[in-house]
């Protein structure tokens, strides 16, 4: 089978399911080309190293990989974001003859424009689509803040849903990260026969469960008490603040440590100085290849989400890398996410955008016994293996992508 994928995200960024999977697929004797741009998340700027320019192709294993030049932007700009998007769907659709010869085109999705290209090679050679949804469009954008409310904002949203629904109707295969994102993307028009659940996993081979070290202990400034560490984005959608204020009231119990960086991040110092939240400390973005250690070096992970009804089919990524390390999880969250902590028995849950809730379940962290935290991390580790391993996803993206590529007509 001939694949090719689209992604605006791709290695050496941090969004790795779509390197993960071509590398996969690649693995199993299918001719896989990748179409992206050059790096440049989450900062917005393009990695030290790499220079734009129009011809660039490199090989990734048995992966052949064209980036295109585009406008690079993650700021809480709307239209630098916008530009950024729509730069990257036209430079893209101008190279698609480096996937001419697909039979199947996967897309990753957000952002939809990144399916321009899929729409060119659907209308021209009849190349079947499957899109990947990781984000409810229009509803995570309003969410996020970039967007002002009246106007402006309804129109916006009008836009983003009628561009969805098109993006919908164009998949032959619609596969979605959380069954209440299935739902949410059946109310906007995708069709429910084509939509289907495979839940993301991790990067296998940097998250697994590993010794804690001194070094991990000290990065993380460990005090010898409970430790709850935050990985991931310090965005406006995260719920930041409400650990911070949870943190301050158990500051006598729990210290929490976040790990990486965002829009977020000064407003959240600020509140944690307001708030002389001295159990809070920043440490900054860490080398992926470092964060299985922190992980063992805290006794929780923290998965946190503002309670907003677009992100109820939300699965924050740090919750797959969490469990591949064997780790306990502490969830200030609503929908799936929730749902799948409390129901595996792998962690504690807590009422999203509700610090009070949430520092009675950091006292609750704080007393729970050595070895019924273990059995909690024995049960996040089996969970992650049998249900969301890169094996298991692969699995189900090569038998989604192989029956696609089998109802194609002729070119």
């Amino acid at each position: 089978m001939k694949v090719g994928l689209v992604s605006q995200w791709y290695a050496p960024e941090s969004a790795f399911i779509p390197g993960n999977l071509a590398n996969g697929l690649a693995e199993r004797g299918h001719d896989v080309r990748v179409l992206t741009t050059f790096p440049s998340y989450p900062l917005g700027r393009i990695y030290p190293g790499w220079r734009q320019r129009w011809r660039h192709r490199e090989t990734h294993g048995r992966v052949a990989v064209r980036r295109v030049p585009s406008y690079p932007s993650h700021d809480t700009s709307a239209v630098r974001r916008v530009l950024s998007y729509l730069s990257f769907a036209a430079s893209s659709t101008v190279a698609a003859g480096w996937l001419r010869d697909a039979d199947v085109t996967y897309v990753y999705h957000p952002p939809p424009t990144a399916a321009a290209v899929a729409a060119l090679l659907r209308l021209a050679r009849r190349t079947p689509v499957v899109l990947h949804v990781q984000d409810l469009w229009p509803e995570s954008v309003l969410a996020s803040g970039m967007v002002s409310a009246g106007w402006a904002g309804h129109r916006l949203e009008r836009g983003l849903d009628t561009l969805m629904r098109g993006t919908y109707r164009l998949a032959s295969a619609i596969v979605v990260i959380s069954p209440a994102m299935a739902d949410l993307v059946v109310r906007r028009g995708a069709d429910p026969a084509r939509v289907r659940v495979i839940w993301n996993w991790t990067d296998d081979v940097l998250f697994r469960p590993v010794p804690a070290t001194t070094e991990a202990r000290e990065a993380l400034g460990h005090r010898g008490r409970c430790t709850v560490m935050f990985a991931g984005n310090l965005g406006p959608l995260q719920g930041i603040k409400t650990a911070i204020r949870a943190a301050a009231g158990a500051r006598d119990r729990i210290d929490l440590v976040l790990v990486g960086s965002g829009a977020g991040e000064d407003g959240a110092r600020r509140l944690a100085a307001d708030l002389g939240a001295d159990n809070v400390r920043f440490v900054g973005r860490r080398p992926p290849e470092q964060m299985a250690d922190l992980y063992a070096a805290a006794d929780w992970q923290l998965v946190c989400l503002r309670d907003l009804p677009a992100l109820a089919g939300t699965i924050p990524s740090k919750l797959q890398a969490a469990l591949a390390c064997g780790v306990p999880v502490i969830a200030s969250a609503g929908g799936d996410a929730a749902a799948l902590v409390a129901s595996s028995g792998v962690g504690l849950v807590a009422v999203p955008d509700d610090p009070v809730g949430l520092a009675v379940r950091f006292t609750e962290a704080a007393t729970m016994p050595a070895a019924a935290r273990t059995e909690l991390g024995r049960r996040a580790r089996q969970l992650y293996r049998e249900r969301m391993s890169l094996r298991v996803g692969v699995d189900q993206f090569e038998d989604i992508l192989t029956k696609v590529a089998e109802r194609r007509g002729p070119a």
